[in-house]
């Protein structure tokens, strides 16, 4: 389980259990439970940026093409990915 949403997710959980939940369990403290989950949420909401911010860096190339006179007759701009983009 890892990326944005499922840090959300963990920390959302983790709140509820520490600030809402007013039960107590005799083998489990909930209030704990609720910071460590706040906590493992926080790093992979960190990590899923990180990894975002790695995948939306791509090498743009360009090109030009020439003819006799030394003007371009066209301009193609091609952009390479390292990743699969959907299309937008």
């Amino acid at each position: 389980m890892g990326g944005i949403g499922a840090g959300l997710l963990l920390i959302a959980l983790g709140a509820i259990f520490k600030f809402a939940v007013t039960a107590q369990v005799s083998w489990l403290r909930l209030d704990v439970m609720g910071v460590v989950l706040m906590l493992v949420g926080g790093a992979s909401l960190l990590l899923g940026l990180v990894i975002y911010q790695n995948r939306r860096r791509g090498t743009v190339v360009t090109r030009r093409i020439w003819e006799e006179h030394g003007e371009p007759e066209e301009e193609i701009i091609e952009e390479r990915r390292t990743y699969d983009e959907p299309g937008a």
